[in-house]
């Protein structure tokens, strides 16, 4: 933590989109958005020094593989070729699985906040998946104030969200559409990791 972390009980948004880096360096700096991105979201970009990929693992197509935050278990959130925060975005796990998430991080950042549970979700019933927030919320019974804070550190409207259901189709839809084909990750022998969500599920 350091003194340009805006203050916890600040209600002014701190990011605004189109300003180049700003939103990851929020997601690392910011009070209020690390206490629900790294606390509850299980994405943690507060030391971006430190994030390594494992040796080998790399992008089939010979494009820039960049690691920028990391959950709690080690796996990876990474950007897929050059430019800034639009890039699409990677999940490597250390179990040697592999997927896309997001066509940018502004739509990784609303993944999260509306379903911070998505590595559960895929293959799930409505009914089975609503137990899984469920109880993901009894966890953490500060969840709702968590993420006010954070979207309104990060100047998003939380009731302009997407639904739940919209956002966990979009990350099934990503997973299987020719942007995931184009950001297939390989391992130190060069074999393509494993899906990070079997696309053969309903």
């Amino acid at each position: 933590m350091n003194g340009s972390k805006a203050p916890a009980d600040s209600d002014a948004p701190a990011w605004r989109p189109g300003a180049p880096g700003a939103l990851l360096s929020l997601l690392g700096t910011d009070e209020r958005a690390v206490a629900f991105f790294a606390g509850v979201a299980d994405l943690d970009a507060t030391d971006p020094d430190s994030h390594e990929l494992e040796e080998g693992v790399r992008l089939a197509s010979g494009a820039r593989l960049e690691q920028f935050a990391r959950a709690g278990s080690g796996d990876a959130y990474c950007f897929v070729g050059e430019g800034g925060e639009e890039r699409p975005v990677v999940y490597v796990s250390l179990d040697g699985e592999a997927g896309l998430l997001a066509l940018g991080l502004p739509e990784l950042v609303r993944l999260c906040l509306v379903a911070p549970w998505w590595r559960d979700a895929p293959g799930r019933t409505p009914e089975e998946l609503r137990a899984v927030a469920d109880e993901y919320r009894e966890d953490l019974p500060d969840f709702d104030r968590r993420r006010e804070h954070a979207a309104r550190a990060l100047g998003i409207d939380l009731d302009e969200l997407p639904s739940e259901a919209t956002v966990l189709a979009r990350l099934v839809e990503r997973s299987r559409g020719p942007m995931a084909a184009a950001c297939l990750v390989v391992g130190h022998e060069g074999d393509p990791l494993d899906p990070l969500f079997d696309a053969a599920r309903p």
